[in-house]
């Protein structure tokens, strides 16, 4: 898995390509510890190179989101998802719990 962080004026547009497992997990979750440490609470997650996300890692994104969330601080949000990955997240009934986007550039645009 390659992780890169790209900073945008109103979020952070986190990019990430290969798979998100148990392996891959402890890594990603230090990266978006380390965002929302630094308070950064508004997260695109790029997922156009993902290939596969494990329940390790729909649950990574879970507590994030509610790190984002916290006070109405952020939200973490995904772009680009493959259909098998949105199936994904639609079989542990938790598409609603994200605000899903087609493209990156509609993410961040529609970010306030």
């Amino acid at each position: 898995m390659e992780v890169q962080v790209i900073p945008y004026k109103r979020c952070d547009v986190v990019k990430i390509t290969g798979r998100i497992d148990s392996e891959t997990v402890p890594a990603l979750r230090e990266i978006l510890n380390a965002l929302v440490d630094a308070g950064k609470y508004c997260l695109v997650m790029d997922m156009t190179g993902v290939n596969f996300v494990s329940s390790a890692g729909w649950w990574l994104f879970i507590d994030t989101q509610k790190n984002c969330k916290r006070n109405a601080l952020g939200e973490l949000y995904f772009a680009c998802l493959l259909q098998r990955i949105r199936h994904s997240l639609e079989l542990v009934g938790m598409d609603d719990f994200f605000t899903i986007f087609d493209t990156v550039t509609s993410a961040v645009g529609n970010i306030e």
